[in-house]
Formats: C-alpha cells, sequence, structure tokens
C-alpha cells in the first residue's frame, strides 16, 4: 500500500514558520480536506508533500523513501500536482496540456480520447490555453493530473473556479480517486469539506490543530476558535453533519 508521510515539517519564509513541527501520514481510502484560515500552512503543506518545497528541517517519504532522493522522474509519476492555476511557457491546446500531464507515464496518452470525453472536454481539445475559461482550465488540470495515474494527487482549491456543478463533479472524481489511490485537496469551502472530505486536517499559524475523520473535526469546538466564527451544526439527510458560519467571534457572545 502507497503511504506518504512527513515527520516534523519545518518550513519557513525569512523569520516567519510556514510550518511548524508538521508530522502527518496519509494512506489510500480516504479523500483527506486540509483546511484552517488564510496563512494557516495548507498550501506550504501541500507543495511540500509533493516534493516542490524542500523544508527547513523534517522529511517527507514516499514509501519510506524520502522525497529528495527519488528521481525527478519518478517522484513526477507518482505524485500529482494539481495548482490553483497554470500558465504555460507557450499557448498550448488543452490536448497538448494534457499530453504533458500523460508523459509522466509511458502509455498513458492512450487515454486520452476517452478522458477527453469522461471530462467534458472534447469540444475544447484544440482550444488555445489563452482561449478557455478559469473553470474550463481547472477541469483540464485535472485530466492532466489524472492521466498519468498518479499514487498520489494532492489539489490545491481545485473547484475555486468552478460552477456548483462542475464542483460537485470534480469532488465526485476525488472521491472515487482515493478509493484506491492518497487524494489530498486544499479546501476553503467548509460545508464542502465536511461533506465530502473523509478525514480533515485543521491547521493554525503552521501546526496541526486537529487530524480526524470530518464529523469529528465538523463538531470540534476548535473549528470555531481557528476560524474566529461561531457555526451552527446541523445534520441534513443526504449530506450527513454541515457546519454554517452564524456570528463573527466578536458578535458571538459569551
Amino acid at each position: 500500500m502507497t503511504r506518504l508521510s512527513a515527520e516534523g515539517l519545518v518550513a519557513t519564509a525569512g523569520p516567519r514558520r510556514l510550518l511548524d513541527g508538521v508530522s502527518v501520514d496519509l494512506v489510500p481510502g480516504a479523500l483527506v480536506g486540509l483546511i484552517g484560515p488564510n496563512g494557516a500552512g495548507k498550501s506550504t503543506l501541500l507543495r511540500t508533500l509533493a516534493g516542490l518545497l524542500r523544508p527547513a528541517a523534517g522529511r517527507v517519504t514516499l514509501d519510506g523513501v524520502p522525497l529528495a532522493d527519488l528521481p525527478s522522474s519518478e517522484r513526477g509519476r507518482r505524485i500529482g500536482y494539481l495548482p490553483q492555476s497554470f500558465q504555460p511557457a507557450w499557448d498550448y491546446t488543452v490536448r497538448e496540456v494534457i499530453e504533458l500531464g500523460a508523459s509522466r507515464r509511458p502509455g498513458a496518452a492512450l487515454a486520452i480520447p476517452d478522458l477527453l470525453r469522461d471530462h467534458a472536454l472534447a469540444d475544447l481539445a484544440e482550444r488555445r490555453w489563452s482561449q478557455v475559461s478559469g473553470g474550463e482550465r481547472a477541469r483540464a488540470l485535472l485530466a492532466t493530473t489524472l492521466v498519468a495515474e498518479p499514487d498520489v494527487v494532492l489539489a490545491d482549491e481545485p473547484g475555486a473556479s468552478l460552477d456548483i456543478g462542475h464542483r460537485l463533479d470534480l469532488m465526485r472524481r476525488l472521491r472515487a480517486w482515493a478509493r484506491h489511490g492518497i487524494v489530498v485537496v486544499v479546501l476553503h469551502d467548509l460545508d464542502r469539506a465536511v461533506v465530502d472530505c473523509d478525514r480533515l486536517v485543521l491547521l493554525e499559524r503552521g501546526r496541526i490543530v486537529r487530524d480526524a475523520a470530518a464529523a469529528a473535526v465538523a463538531a470540534s469546538q476548535d473549528l470555531d476558535r481557528v476560524f474566529g466564527v461561531r457555526f451552527e451544526r446541523t445534520t441534513l439527510a443526504e449530506a450527513g453533519a454541515v457546519v454554517l458560519p452564524v456570528a463573527h467571534r466578536t458578535d458571538a457572545g459569551p
């Protein structure tokens, strides 16, 4: 079984610690959400897990091997990173961008026609990157990440530019991928995080405050304290637990 582990990660920017002793263990079978306020360290942790940032201390291992010791080709094949946005150096077509993703794994290009159809990108395949919308780019980036069938998918706010229908579809696809692979996604949309994720990692100022099942994190008062908001908890028949912000902490009373 694939295992991605972080041990005592410290990341800095000048005198500021972006990550402060973060440890997390990830295996397939659960969709994991990284949540927390702005500046909590979510994107920094994701980029460190992907091997894109080298920590000042601590290490990340994939199946026990430090990422720093893995050849870049193997790391690129096994770990798929979905950024918030992507601007290629040349104005590639959507198909060409997906082909770049497919180049990480031999034979993956054979799946591109099916992938274009499955992700509703067939009509956009020959459009230039500059000619597609932010939401269309997000769907193409997801296809680009998945075409190489990575063992690990790390997605940084992948639904930010998507309408609600495509956002739900994206989360459905990530949940399906998490059945057999490691999937970690940064989310600002707390109601979707609680409903869609199996496990939530709550970050504050570069530290993990709580790492547990989504329902347990949703029920914890740590959520209110970290976000500075009073949440109301409710349960919907189909969605399960839902958290709704009802007051800023300065208005919340005792």
